[in-house]
């Protein structure tokens, strides 16, 4: 079961995905106050909604056809990185200019050490929706998107949801000093989620997700490429240990957990690109290039 947020003339809307892609609008405004209701009542966010649907009348409507915003709210996005043995891979050329012979750098000493890298990547301005536009910045030659599933947590740290998230990323500024990460991270519209959220309830193994992305230039595609998350190194829940130590999170917190693709290394976005990330069971968040 999925849910998403879409315009509806001058109100928001908010609606149950079937696994048949049947929507049907809900009462509650958000998924915090489904939530909400589903504890007053005694059941679960899922037998809430399938409770609901069963007396309901789906939207004469396909889901991907409505105006979809931003599943969920999220107040502050954070990532992780080199959670994967390919992103490990190419933070490491960035830093030694492909030297293969370079040695061990401080990506790999992350990769293996009990702390993970967690990083801030996105406030609620900063960040957009499917169908929305992602930016390139302006002082970097080097730019690729990065797929990654994404933990929706709650105020405690539980994690209740999941969806996709692009981690837009400046290979060329982080590659030229590690501690210009927030400038190769962190600008407007440098981050974009949806095009729904999947109730964690409802996914039984999000270590078996397959994770695609396709670039398209032109009306070509010059990227297609896939994974799985059963390629991540550290656990779900240890990721989100370490981000809710001695920090406050908000209901809609969103932690991507990680790249495990990265295009080619002579490849870098140009405005104009159409970027679609998949994911099992979740959709396709889709977003174009612009300068």
């Amino acid at each position: 079961m999925r849910l998403i947020q879409y315009g509806d003339g001058d109100k928001k809307g908010f609606a149950a995905v079937t696994d048949e892609d049947a929507v049907y609008p809900l009462a509650d405004k958000d998924v915090w106050e489904l939530f909400r209701r589903a504890e007053r009542q005694g059941m679960t966010p899922l037998e809430l909604i399938k409770s609901d649907i069963r007396e309901g009348t789906p939207l004469n409507r396909e889901w991907n056809s409505l105006d979809l915003l931003s599943p969920v709210d999220a107040p502050e996005v954070w990532a992780a990185g080199v959670t994967y043995q390919r992103s490990r891979e190419a933070r490491n050329y960035e830093v030694t200019g492909g030297k293969a012979d370079a040695g061990s750098t401080l990506y790999d000493l992350v990769y293996d050490a009990e702390r993970p890298e967690i990083f801030f990547k996105s406030t609620l301005a900063r960040t957009v929706g499917p169908g929305g536009s992602v930016k390139l910045r302006s002082d970097s030659s080097w730019q690729v998107p990065e797929p990654e599933l994404g933990l929706v947590l709650n105020a405690g740290g539980d994690i209740v949801a999941y969806t996709i998230g692009n981690d837009m990323s400046c290979r060329d500024i982080e590659g030229e000093n590690p501690l210009y990460l927030p400038q190769a991270k962190i600008w407007k519209q440098s981050c974009s989620i949806g095009p729904a959220i999947r109730l964690a309830e409802a996914t039984p193994n999000p270590y078996d997700l397959e994770i695609g992305l396709r670039i398209y230039r032109n009306d070509e595609a010059v990227v297609d490429i896939s994974a799985n998350t059963g390629m991540l190194k550290r656990k779900l829940d240890e990721l989100v240990s370490f981000l809710k130590r001695d920090n406050v999170l908000f209901d809609g917190t969103v932690l991507l957990t990680g790249t495990c693709l990265v295009p080619p290394n002579d490849f870098t976005l140009k405005p104009n690109d159409r970027i679609e990330i998949d994911i099992t069971s979740i959709g396709t968040l889709m977003n174009t290039v612009v300068a």
